[in-house]
């Protein structure tokens, strides 16, 4: 246990000094970015799927309270209003079908950016000769973490209106602390659906590899990071307000700020799985459409000239 303790002690601080030393902070500035143009497209795909099976309003609903519930009603009513200035065409085909692509396109833009700042990460690169082969695959990749996003969605939302519905009898017939294990246990599914999430980008979207077992070890660190930031950030965002000083610019800069201290959590969650993985002896290789970058590539060369570095 002491053993375990410690190494999961090293492992933490090498993957601070690695994460404080890249590239993270300016890749999540410029996700952030990307995030503003990409969400109208993604959060309406992920309403076209959930909403076949609860209705559209269902899910705008839930999306809107869990917006409401981490940025407050100003930002989800921003995010309302993105949406609906997206909205296509149905009675057109031609215009149906290129707004379609254009959300698509748009909407699978955050993920394709996501998947190369963790290939950088990872460093590995495309294989040239497969170049256009991997931007399919990235961008059918990315519609993909969409598609599951709203399945979660879907999960999540029924489980907290099966728990809704059952709130006043479960109180009556079992009392008040039967509710409480109740909703712990739909706090404790949220937890892992978030974590299966973070899962999914950290094994899906780099081009590399790697076991599940060092998967879940960063998923599961990230998921308790991002549990905590997000209660803090409520509470600063809530008290502090620091965006009234951008006046109606200020939610959109919320959503940003947002955005921002997710991926910075997200790549520090990756960087931790990537160190876990070399410590504990994983293999890993790049995809089949990739391959280690040249920086990665003389680093092992110099390496081999010198063990004494390794």
């Amino acid at each position: 246990m002491i053993k375990r303790i410690k190494f999961f002690w090293e492992a933490l601080k090498e993957t601070y000094t690695k994460w404080n030393d890249s590239t993270a902070s300016n890749d999540s500035a410029s996700l952030a970015y990307y995030a503003i143009f990409s969400i109208p497209g993604l959060l309406i795909i992920i309403i076209w799927i959930a909403g076949y099976f609860f209705g559209e309003e269902a899910i705008r609903g839930q999306i809107t309270s869990q917006i409401s519930g981490l940025m407050g009603q100003d930002a989800a009513k921003s995010v309302q209003d993105m949406i609906a200035g997206a909205l296509i065409d149905k009675e057109n085909i031609f215009m149906k079908a290129i707004g379609v692509g254009s959300l698509v396109f748009g909407s699978t833009t955050l993920f394709f950016q996501l998947q190369r700042s963790l290939n950088s990460l990872w460093d590995v690169q495309p294989a040239p000769k497969k170049a256009f082969v991997k931007f399919l695959l990235d961008r059918a990749n990315s519609l993909g973490m969409i598609l599951i996003i709203g399945f979660l969605l879907m999960i999540t939302m029924v489980l907290s209106s099966l728990i809704s519905l059952l709130n006043n009898w479960i109180t009556n017939y079992f009392g008040l602390e039967t509710y409480m294990v109740v909703e712990l246990v739909n706090y404790l599914i949220g937890f892992t659906v978030t974590m299966l999430l973070f899962a999914l980008m950290f094994k899906v979207l780099p081009d590399v590899e790697i076991s599940w077992r060092p998967v879940w070890r960063g998923s599961f660190l990230t998921t308790i990071l991002f549990t905590l930031g997000k209660f803090l950030l409520s509470l600063y965002f809530g008290t502090a307000k620091p965006t009234s000083a951008f006046g109606a610019a200020g939610t959109v800069i919320l959503i940003m700020m947002w955005i921002n201290y997710s991926c910075m959590l997200i790549f520090f969650g990756a960087e931790f799985t990537k160190i876990y993985a070399n410590k504990r002896g994983f293999k890993i290789v790049p995809s089949k459409h990739a391959k280690w970058s040249d920086a990665k590539l003389y680093e092992d060369s110099q390496r081999m000239k010198d063990p004494s570095e390794s």
